[in-house]
């Protein structure tokens, strides 16, 4: 049975104080999750969260990363770099960097190899745009997407790839897709998988949902059949909002 996952994704947000204060006061309130909670700070949080999340069960992971192990990339930052402070997750290819930076399909898979290499969980997000969903075109996109992220991967790491899916429609919009309509995206990432790697596999990777996912959404989300936790934007960014996401399963 695959394990749920909850991570939240603070964007440009949040100043080093705001970060310990955050983490401090969600400590008791997830400490009897069941789940995995996972935050995704800012660079200049990163050491601070760390520390501040020492002998919890929070973990804390990057937004970004280069592809690049070292050299002259002014402003980057390498895997080695993040795995050496104790960083354990990063998010690849969110749509904000693919749509903003210009990031390719061939740069997100070169990102997610180098997070393998060093040991990092990479977090890998798909999703369409609110056109190519109008025009029939989700499955195609999303899988397309996927299978350029995982290109080249053995078979354990795709095991333990973990990837969203964010239409990007739904991301700051206050729009979600409907239950119904994210377990069947998730259901045909899903169904690729299995025909390139094999149904165990397919059966074993974790996928997430993102896109305005808040408390009183969750529950209905996240007990999809295919919906394995999300990837959550604003509602991270809230101590009492967040907690209530991460222990969905014991609100009424």
């Amino acid at each position: 049975m695959r394990k749920k996952v909850i991570a939240g994704n603070w964007k440009m947000n949040m100043l080093p104080n705001e970060a310990i204060g955050f983490i401090t006061e969600l400590t008791p309130l997830v400490k009897s999750a069941t789940h995995d909670v996972v935050l995704c700070v800012p660079y200049t949080d990163l050491f601070y969260a760390l520390l501040t999340a020492q002998n919890t069960n929070i973990r804390i992971g990057a937004q970004n990363m280069s592809q690049y192990e070292k050299g002259a990339y002014t402003g980057e930052i390498a895997a080695p770099m993040l795995k050496s402070i104790g960083v354990s997750h990063v998010i690849i290819g969110h749509s904000e960097r693919r749509q903003y930076f210009n990031e390719t399909d061939e740069a997100v898979n070169e990102k997610v190899k180098s997070a393998f290499n060093h040991g990092l969980e990479p977090i890998v997000c798909v999703g369409e745009t609110l056109e190519q969903r109008e025009a029939g075109k989700v499955d195609e996109v999303i899988t397309s997407q996927m299978q350029k992220a995982l290109d080249g991967l053995t078979t354990e790491q795709v095991q333990k790839t973990i990837l969203a899916y964010e239409p990007i429609w739904a991301i700051g919009t206050g729009k979600t897709a409907s239950k119904e309509d994210a377990n069947e995206a998730i259901k045909a990432i899903r169904n690729k998988i299995a025909e390139i790697y094999g149904q165990m596999t397919a059966d074993s990777v974790i996928i997430l949902y993102g896109g305005s996912v808040k408390s009183t959404n969750a529950k209905e989300l996240f007990e999809m059949s295919d919906i394995d936790g999300g990837l959550v934007g604003g509602a991270s960014l809230k101590v009492e909002e967040f907690s209530k996401i991460v222990n969905y399963d014991t609100q009424k």
